[in-house]
């Protein structure tokens, strides 16, 4: 019981907890990161890629609209 258990609160930190908070560290480090930080930031990607597709579809950062003044 309790190994199932452990293997459910792992899976869920993998394919939910880490990649949400990585798509956070993204959305406010991206346009300022070091290339160490932006090599870092490639392999948490690659690293937590099941768990980034799976929360894709629910997250959009896309940048905000910018208003033009005429």
């Amino acid at each position: 019981m309790i190994v199932a258990l452990l293997y459910l609160i792992l899976s869920g930190a993998y394919l939910l907890v880490i990649p949400g908070a990585l798509y956070l560290y993204l959305q406010k480090r991206w346009y300022v990161a070091s290339s160490i930080e932006r090599l870092l930031m490639y392999f948490l990607v690659f690293f937590f890629f099941p768990g980034m597709i799976l929360l894709s579809p629910f997250l959009n950062f896309r940048p905000k609209r910018r208003e033009l003044e005429a």
